[in-house]
Formats: C-alpha cells, structure tokens, sequence
C-alpha cells in the first residue's frame, strides 16, 4: 500500500485546516452578525470553490500563483518563491476548495447563537472581543468542529485542484485520491487500487459520523 501518499494527504489535509478554520471563524462572524452592502456577492465568491469544477478551480490558481502568474511571478523574479507544483501549492488548492464547507458550517453556527446573550455580555461590560470568545464562540463551538471536520475530509479527497495546481509528483504532491489515479492506469495494479479506495471511504464515512456527532452536541 502507499503510505507516503496517505500520509502527505494527512499532512496536507492538517495544514489546510490550520489555515482554513481560523479564516472561517472569522469571516464566519462577519457574514452572520454583520449587514453591510455587497454581502450577497461577497458569499457567492467565497463559495465558488464548492461549485466550480475543481480543475477550473486549479487553472485559477495557476493563472494567480504559477510562474508566469499574477501574484507568482512577483514571488518567484524578487523573492525566489515558487508555489505552483509543490507541497504549498497542494495546500493552498485543498485549502480554497474545503474554505467554502467550513465557512457555511461556521456562518449557521454563528446564527445560531442567540444575539441577546450577547447584547448581555456587553451590557455587564465586557468588551466585544471578550464577548466572543466567552459567549459566541463556545456556543457556536459545535458546529464550527462539525465543519472542521468536513473540511479536513475534503481536502483529504481533492483531486482536480490539487492535479492542476500541484502536479502529481510522488512523494510531494501525490496525495491519496492522486495515487489511486496513477494506481489505476497501470496494469495488474488493481489489489493495491482497491486498498486505497477502501482507505478512502473509510476516512469519509468517519468525517461524515464524526460531523454528525459534533452537530448533536448543539
């Protein structure tokens, strides 16, 4: 079995949500507490991704961070940083297409959270930062871990980014879904194939329970 490619697509899937939830949150509270013009076109891009063909979402990607990019050829001329097809590369393309999962899970956990025992935090003085850490952010607390955990299997399973974005070069980017591809298109290789298809349904059907649990605990 591959255990390199199960073993980066954990540490790929650990670094998109160490990036990912803390953006969430906050982004999250912003969308659910706050009305401001230009919302509802804010949240259709932020949720593109979740749409998108991923392999569109991959090409993006390229156009904005590869070599020739927009913003990727500035890092790789004056700073000597080259994203594109490599283990950054490969968190950022699980990192944009699991943002949007996490992000609705934090955004109706947000909601959820009754704005008056907030107004009551603020009435007995505490400051509005304190205020969400103490109140909002407990409260919401189950659901922002229910989306977390669908987005770490998210990214555990992209595919159409990551091949785009980040290539499918053995132990730096091949991840799990990326070596059951290259797994299929060699002969005599089907044993192996069908070991790592039943690791991946078993890691899905595992974030699939474990958000439901965290989603009972509201």
């Amino acid at each position: 079995m591959d255990y390199q490619a199960i073993w980066l697509s954990v540490k790929v899937a650990v670094f998109t949500s160490l990036i990912a939830l803390p953006l969430a949150i906050g982004t999250g509270y912003v969308l659910a507490r706050k009305h401001f013009r230009g919302k509802a076109v804010i949240e259709a891009v932020l949720h593109l991704p979740m749409v998108m063909p991923p392999v569109t979402t991959g090409y993006l990607l390229l156009l904005l961070l590869g070599t020739n990019g927009l913003l990727g050829s500035f890092l790789n001329q004056w700073l000597g940083i080259r994203i594109a097809f490599s283990f950054g590369a490969a968190v950022i393309a699980a990192a944009v297409v699991s943002f949007p999962l996490i992000i609705r899970s934090v955004k109706v956990a947000m909601q959820m959270v009754d704005p008056g025992l907030e107004e009551a935090s603020k009435s007995l003085g505490a400051s509005p930062v304190k205020t969400f850490l103490f109140i909002t952010l407990p409260l919401a607390w189950p659901g922002i871990l229910g989306g977390f955990v669908l987005g770490f299997a998210r990214s555990l399973g992209e595919f159409g980014a990551t091949i785009t974005f980040a290539g499918n070069i053995e132990g730096e980017t091949r991840t799990l879904p990326l070596a059951i591809y290259a797994k299929m298109q060699v002969p005599g290789q089907e044993s192996e194939t069908f070991l790592l298809v039943a690791v991946s349904v078993v890691i899905s059907f595992v974030a699939i329970i474990g958000s439901h649990f965290a989603y009972q605990k509201k």
